[in-house]
């Protein structure tokens, strides 16, 4: 039986007065046990401090990926009753050169669209089943889309929302997946890596100044068992700061990215077409 609100306030005094008898040695509990040595905390060494920051990106990679979609009306401002295979069918039309023709890269995913009259996910359809959540925080629900890029083994991920009477595309991504999921405001694709035991996992999340869906984590992690060497490497020492070496045995360090929690975390059930 859950505690009411009173009840949890007494349980809350009692641990505090347990707690405070153990500290002055009351009772017979015995007195305070040190749990160990504490590992000193090192900040991060920064490298090549004479270098002057860039101002601008290398390469253009479309971190803001907005565009809307023409030719495809919104009833009633009601994303669910927009028909997904249309959608496909309006970006096959904006890009020809891809989906039509014998040397086109995706001819077979223009070809068997012509067995959606049923809807995603029937017969031979590439129009995978649409999901619908609330990704951008407005209150209403966003599209989750996705569909083959066939012959090869690439899959277009695709997230949609309603802006001024208008279906607007938020995100767009192509790859071979092993997996997507819906996080909370967050969509996490999962894809298989050339290196046997990870993964990549990437998630992209809602960001209200930039209105689109944003790449926020980009990380590899590992998915099979942990392979340990019969002769363990020696624990690398430090300092708290980096110091340049010229020396040839000196291995080059290279700092994986931080595990994201929330890239991770068992995805919530989405609601489904």
């Amino acid at each position: 039986m859950p505690l009411s609100r009173p009840g949890k306030a007494a349980r809350r005094l009692c641990a505090v007065a347990l707690l405070l008898a153990t500290a002055v040695g009351c009772g017979d509990a015995g007195g305070l046990e040190g749990a160990g040595s504490t590992p000193t905390a090192r900040g991060p060494a920064r490298l090549w401090p004479e270098l002057t920051p860039a101002s601008s990106p290398a390469f253009e990679i479309g971190e803001v990926n907005t565009e809307v979609v023409k030719g495809v009306r919104v009833p009633g401002d009601d994303i669910r009753r927009v028909d997904p295979v249309e959608i496909v069918r309006a970006e096959i039309a904006r890009s020809p050169g891809d989906y039509e023709g014998p040397k086109a890269p995706y001819r077979d995913t223009e070809r068997e669209m012509g067995d959606c009259a049923k809807g995603p996910g029937r017969g031979k359809c590439p129009v995978l089943r649409p999901y619908y959540r609330d990704l951008t925080g407005d209150g209403r629900d966003d599209l989750t889309l996705g569909f083959p890029l066939l012959p090869g083994k690439t899959t277009a991920v695709r997230v949609y929302t309603v802006e001024k009477h208008r279906l607007v595309q938020v995100m767009a991504w192509e790859d071979a997946l092993s997996g997507v999921e819906l996080a909370g405001r967050s969509l996490v694709i999962r894809s298989p890596s050339e290196v046997a035991g990870y993964e990549y996992r990437l998630q992209w999340t809602w960001d209200r100044d930039q209105r689109a869906m944003l790449l926020t984590h980009d990380e590899m992690l590992r998915t099979g068992p942990r392979k340990h060497p019969r002769h363990p490497s020696a624990s690398p020492t430090g300092s708290g700061a980096a110091s340049p070496t010229g020396s040839r045995s000196a291995s080059p360090g290279v700092s994986p990215s931080a595990v994201s929690p929330s890239a991770s975390a068992p995805s919530p059930s989405a609601s489904g077409g």
